[in-house]
């Protein structure tokens, strides 16, 4: 990852309908979507030009941003729109886009529905989220501490800021004590996610992934979910058991950000990635850059 800091960088962002120099691309410090966290976001890749899924990370941005009570004031067809606007003047053939929305500084307070709604998308180079080396390794991960709340304590449904705030807490630590990231249970103790990205289990020739009832039902999931399909793979989506780890072979991650990603190790348990691992990078990466 780029060591650039990324309020002090060339090119443009796309905000709130126009496109203005990075370095101008400001809030004020009593914005709301700062001290309440009433900011909603995406991430979506750029492969050879084109934004992958496009529509439907925009379709999602809308809905999160409804899932925490007000409208963008931008169609999904503008937002679409406004990211192939900002991804050609960035001029990438391949990068990383971050559409974001949230409650500006008219009002400071809990309540603030008078407060305007800013839109705004940037694009930066941005690598795999793993490095090859550790990917075709396994990466490792550690148990969190923190645990994916309940959808009747949280909006878990959305892609909210809020939301992240454990997950920060969680890989922080992690990457503290030497691993890559930590995997995360749910309220009710059942194995949910890493800390952005969602999780795949093979055992014994079929495919077992939680059931995102309670966390993002993420886009890359449900791609990798069809190629699996594809692949004549048997795929399960149920509520999985931490202690069903220790017959598993093969475990991997998907995300945006992360692609497909093997993971090696997990707490005590150790996986050797395989087959199932090997062929579904391929075909994701087949895939997006097709």
């Amino acid at each position: 990852m780029s060591i650039l800091p990324f309020d002090d960088r060339d090119g443009v962002i796309w905000y709130d309908g126009a496109l203005v120099p990075w370095r101008d691309a400001n809030l004020h410090v009593l914005s709301h979507g700062l001290h309440y966290a009433s900011c909603v976001f995406e991430g979506e890749r750029v492969y050879n030009g084109t934004v992958f899924k496009l529509t439907e990370h925009s379709e999602r941005l809308a809905a999160s941003a409804r899932i925490l009570g007000f409208e963008l004031p931008y169609s999904v067809a503008e937002i679409d729109a406004a990211t192939n606007e900002t991804v050609k003047a960035m001029g990438f053939t391949d990068a990383y886009v971050r559409p974001v929305a949230w409650r500006g500084s008219e009002m400071m307070g809990v309540a603030a529905q008078a407060s305007r709604i800013h839109v705004a998308i940037a694009v930066w180079q941005w690598p795999s989220y793993f490095s090859p080396e550790a990917k075709m390794a396994g990466i490792k991960l550690t148990w969190s501490r923190w645990r994916r709340p309940a959808p009747d304590m949280a909006p878990t449904a959305s892609k909210a800021a809020g939301l992240y705030m454990i997950c920060t807490l969680s890989k922080h630590e992690a990457e503290a004590e030497g691993y890559q990231d930590a995997l995360m249970l749910d309220y009710r103790g059942y194995l949910a996610e890493a800390t952005g990205a969602n999780l795949f289990l093979v055992m014994d020739g079929k495919i077992h992934t939680p059931k995102p009832d309670c966390f993002l039902d993420g886009i890359t999931r449900r791609t990798v979910i069809d190629l699996a399909k594809a692949r004549g793979i048997e795929v399960v989506e149920r509520h999985i058991q931490p202690d069903e780890l220790a017959n598993t072979q093969e475990v991997f991650l998907t995300g945006t950000a992360a692609e497909v990603t093997p993971v090696g190790q997990i707490g005590d348990h150790r996986f050797t990635p395989g087959r199932v691992c090997e062929t579904l990078v391929k075909d994701y990466d087949a895939l997006v850059r097709g």
